[in-house]
């Protein structure tokens, strides 16, 4: 059966969080579709991934046995998460924006698992995974829209998942999430809701097909 590589980077648990309420409907299909299948997850926020260090990355250019002991040990658990991204048979992430751009315990882990040589460069070990990105964000940064050239989520994301790690990007993306907060933003309502009830059917949908197509 399929492995689900779940990881979840939003700072807000549960249904304050608009991205693990989209992925938390994302798996739930998901696993309906795969009761024995495995899930892989990864709570960034409870349990963040180290920060890349120059022990971790030298060694990623080093041979193995060269490695000092503060070399292997920061290797091998930079080879943990590599390890679980080739083991996946599809990927879900949870990104919401944070000023700007993804959360700093996101990018410690794409930094981890972006190893050239192995998972980039010329044949990635993960070529053509399937990853779903739910990339939530507060307000609108859609094309036309006036904050569009602040969108640093959807193209670092695009550049990293599938132009390094050659992986097949989809992403889901809920938008104006903090409308119901903010009073000015009122007007603004009636689109969050229909946004965040796109996203949900979105990730049923997406769910049920990708969860078809690998058991084809």
């Amino acid at each position: 059966m399929a492995t689900l590589l779940h990881i979840d980077s939003s700072v807000f648990p549960g249904g304050a969080s608009a991205s693990r309420a989209v992925t938390e409907t994302f798996r739930k299909i998901w696993e309906e579709q795969h009761p024995e299948g495995a899930v892989i997850y990864r709570d960034l926020s409870a349990d963040p991934v180290p920060h890349i260090t120059v022990h971790a990355h030298t060694a990623g250019f080093a041979d193995p046995d060269t490695h000092t002991p503060e070399q292997a040990t920061a290797f091998a658990e930079r080879l943990e998460h590599i390890e679980e991204l080739e083991r996946a048979d599809a990927v879900l992430i949870g990104a919401p924006m944070y000023n700007y751009t993804i959360p700093s315990t996101l990018k410690a882990w794409l930094d981890n698992v972006i190893l050239f040589g192995r998972t980039s460069g010329e044949n990635p070990s993960a070529k053509g995974t399937p990853v779903t990105v739910v990339a939530s964000r507060g307000g609108s940064y859609a094309p036309g829209t006036p904050k569009e050239p602040y969108e640093y989520v959807q193209n670092y994301l695009t550049a990293t998942l599938s132009g390094m790690l050659a992986l097949d990007l989809d992403f889901i993306v809920p938008e104006l999430t903090m409308a119901p907060h903010i009073p000015a933003m009122a007007e603004l309502v009636p689109l969050f809701e229909a946004s965040r009830d796109r996203a949900f059917q979105d990730a049923a949908v997406k769910a049920k097909a990708l969860a078809e197509r690998l058991a084809a």
